[in-house]
């Protein structure tokens, strides 16, 4: 749905909206939370914080968490794009997308990174790899090397990555 509408958007596999649910399946409510509550059920409708498309046969297509989505210099930029792309590199073994603070742009993608063993890639390897299938404003400016912290079930922890970001400062700085 349309968040600012409340009303459904285009069955046409390309406009994005936020998946919304009702009904008697879905929970009441958070315990003893009546701010964030009333926050995730906005409009009458649990508000999941996915991002999707609906195709004309009634499939939704999840596009990206709407927190996790980049926007550089006006630009919505899904970091699951960029993680799919770095993901058909050869070499790489997982891949996690986050913003980065810039002056100039707002944002831009932070790509963490691990490889497989016995493969080894730079970080403008890397981001060569991204500009060559992905749209130039897509690809990450940064590409850190580094184990991608998890939870004890391999979870990828985004808002560690998001903090180590925000720690690599300004891009412009």
């Amino acid at each position: 749905m349309d968040p600012k509408t409340m009303e459904p958007v285009p069955t046409d596999g390309r406009t994005m909206g936020k998946v919304m649910f009702r009904g008697n399946v879905v929970m009441k409510g958070y315990l003893k939370n009546g701010p964030s509550t009333d926050k995730a059920f906005a409009g009458g409708w649990f508000h999941s914080g996915d991002l999707g498309v609906k195709h004309s046969d009634g499939y939704v297509q999840l596009r990206d968490r709407s927190k996790d989505i980049i926007i550089s210099c006006g630009e919505n930029i899904s970091s699951i794009e960029i993680e799919d792309t770095l993901f058909e590199h050869p070499g790489v073994q997982l891949a996690a997308v986050v913003a980065r603070p810039d002056e100039k742009w707002g944002e831009t993608p932070c790509a963490s990174v691990e490889m497989k063993s016995g493969h080894a890639a730079t970080a403008e390897e890397l981001i060569e790899w991204c500009r060559a299938r992905l749209a130039r404003y897509k690809c990450p400016r940064t590409i850190v090397l580094a184990e991608i912290p998890k939870t004890s079930t391999g979870k990828v922890q985004k808002f560690a990555l998001r903090e180590r970001a925000r720690k690599l400062g300004d891009n412009a700085g």
